[in-house]
């Protein structure tokens, strides 16, 4: 009798705590993540146990008994069983749409750790690939990943690809057509290079096959734009699936540079299709790269004059698809390649680049639109700050009133930062370094590599700095060997380029990656953190990244990654969650037979 009437107790209890919650308006969650160690990534690098979601944002953090009040019926429950929840990571330089119109046709050597196994994958390649299309490997790699530490030989890549046309690149430094290639597009020792850049002859007169940048990309992008397309089926099949790597990553924003050979509206069409259908995966704002040297101006005419930028700190949940400005290119007069294989290029070259890109950053300035900037040489910015100076007095501090940054700074000088700093501007850091250090040790010098870029000294001054990797094509898409680079200073062939005082904590390159990554798209108040509030993107991780060894930083992954409270990618014991995509299209595209990064 009396355990029935505890019972019945209880049970009146439950009910009326039920009712006292409801009768204080206290939310009930949508979904609970627990028994996990939760980086909130606040300013006091709190961790905690569990995570509420309601209505795609971060309910409420803190010990699993707490959170665990806020479930009702209808709270999805998810057991962490232990792992790590980290706020979704933040590409703040990746070049997003133009990677997913890709993806599908091309072979990664992305993470390839021989060159024997790379020339296997294109030679199983060129085995299933049909007449009229090409086996293309388009950058994320270097030779110094592999066990032979070396480029592949002309040789080598014929031999592998035999009589189907074949192109592979290195960076934006050099790339490799093979015979059948040079003859598809009828190239022979009469072809004249774009200028700054050269096709390679051997000793009898004859072309390797080598496509050299020195240093200007022109060359390597003429033939990359002459490689037969998807169609518009699979481009956005292609989209899917890209889009779902960097899920598996944990990667839940991505801010779009644009890209030379990429044109805005025409080629953005796979990505916009799953934007319009509310099927994107992460959050993608957008940069506009303009294409034609010497019609830079007229093309963001029309862009400013057809197109509204900026959200004001908000991004639909649903959508995740927003223009943010123009770059990261603005004017081609002023572009600094970053080929560390040929000489640094100078502006004083270059005549017209001061009135090009003055014109162009007023414009930006006059009609309110935020604009980053390509410049890989302290030289470069210096001269560039001179005429961003000169614009922000002429409109009485206009400029330092829009959010501005410089991409890349590999080599900016400290007075510079200061001079950034008072302007109100920002920089977006990559790992490209990670991907061409030695090339840039070999002709800089170790010490200049030591502080290249100076990460520290931007932070110290108070700048704003988002991380990234500027994948797709000079440097992988996968964050993990960005932040290995980022706290251990290493490329990805293990040579040491950053001194101690240049290398971050583990805590510092997150927040870099999450709330940096976030001001660039001045979304630092909606996103970046898991603070009560924010946008609930979080990325469950395969393995603690706050303890593993630095070297399994690069492994790691994500077995569940949340947008906006929806589960975008799951693996592992949480597979069942994962959502379904549908299936690699073309049949022989080389996603279907190797994925994209290769991590074994």
């Amino acid at each position: 009798m009396m355990k029935r009437f505890i019972l019945v107790l209880t049970i009146v209890l439950a009910f009326v705590s039920c009712k006292e919650k409801e009768s204080k308006n206290i939310a009930f969650a949508d979904l609970i993540v627990h028994n996990a160690k939760v980086a909130v990534m606040d300013t006091d690098r709190t961790i905690t146990e569990a995570i509420a979601i309601k209505d795609g944002k971060v309910l409420e953090t803190g010990a699993n008994e707490e959170i665990l009040k806020l479930k009702n019926e209808g709270t999805k429950i998810i057991d962490a069983h232990g792992k790590t929840i980290i706020p979704g990571l933040n590409d703040s330089h990746l070049h997003l749409t133009r990677g997913g119109r890709f993806f599908n046709a091309e072979l990664r050597w992305d993470g390839v750790k021989s060159l024997k196994k790379a020339l296997r994958m294109l030679k199983e390649q060129a085995e299933r690939t049909p007449k009229g299309q090409w086996v293309r490997v388009i950058g994320g790699w270097s030779p110094f990943q592999f066990e032979e530490k070396r480029f592949p030989t002309p040789q080598e890549i014929n031999e592998a690809t035999g009589d189907v046309p074949a192109y592979v690149l290195f960076l934006y430094s050099r790339a490799w057509l093979n015979q059948a290639g040079l003859d598809a597009l009828a190239i022979d020792e009469n072809t004249k290079a774009p200028e700054g850049s050269s096709f390679e002859k051997g000793a009898d007169g004859k072309l390797t096959g080598v496509l050299l940048a020195e240093p200007n990309p022109g060359i390597l992008y003429a033939r990359i734009g002459a490689l037969p397309s998807l169609s518009e089926e699979e481009m956005v099949n292609s989209t899917r699936q890209f889009y779902r790597e960097l899920n598996s990553f944990g990667i839940t924003s991505g801010i779009d540079a644009g890209g030379g050979g990429h044109k805005f509206p025409k080629d953005y069409a796979g990505t916009k299709l799953l934007a319009e259908a509310g099927e994107m995966p992460i959050r993608l704002s957008y940069y506009l790269f303009p294409q034609n040297k010497g019609e830079e101006y007229a093309e963001f005419q029309e862009w400013i004059a057809n197109n509204e930028v900026g959200h004001n700190g908000e991004i639909h949940l649903d959508h995740g698809y927003e223009l943010e400005g123009g770059g990261e290119f603005l004017a081609w007069s002023a572009g600094d390649f970053e080929n560390f294989l040929a000489p640094q290029p100078m502006l004083e070259d270059r005549p017209t680049w001061r009135e090009d890109l003055k014109r162009i950053i007023r414009l930006h300035v006059d009609n309110g639109w935020p604009f980053r900037i390509h410049a890989t040489y302290g030289e470069t910015i210096a001269n560039m700050l001179d005429v961003i100076e000169e614009v922000n007095e002429e409109t009485n501090g206009k400029l330092a009133s829009k959010r501005w940054l410089f991409d890349h700074a590999e080599t900016v000088k400290e007075e510079d930062l200061q001079r950034i700093k008072t302007l109100n501007g920002g920089i977006a850091i990559q790992a490209r370094m990670a991907y061409a250090g030695e090339y840039f040790v070999e002709r800089y010098g170790a010490d200049k590599a030591k502080q290249a870029p100076p990460v520290r000294k931007m932070m110290d001054m108070g700048l704003p700095v988002g991380a990234g990797t500027d994948g797709t094509r000079v440097a992988s898409y996968n964050p993990w060997p960005a932040l290995y680079w980022l706290i251990t200073g290493k490329t990805v062939g293990d040579l040491q380029l950053s001194e101690p005082a240049n290398q971050l904590s583990r805590e510092e390159a997150l927040h870099l990656y999450t709330k940096g990554s976030a001001w660039i798209s001045d979304e630092e108040t909606v996103k970046g953190t898991l603070e009560n509030g924010m946008y609930a993107d979080l990325a469950l991780l395969s393995g603690d990244y706050f303890t593993v060894p630095e070297k399994e930083i690069n492994n790691l992954k994500s077995v569940l990654t949340i947008v906006g409270g929806n589960v975008v990618f799951a693996s592992g014991e949480y597979q069942n969650m994962n959502p379904k995509l549908p299936e690699v299209i073309p049949d022989w595209s080389p996603v279907k037979y190797y994925g994209g990064y290769q991590s074994k």
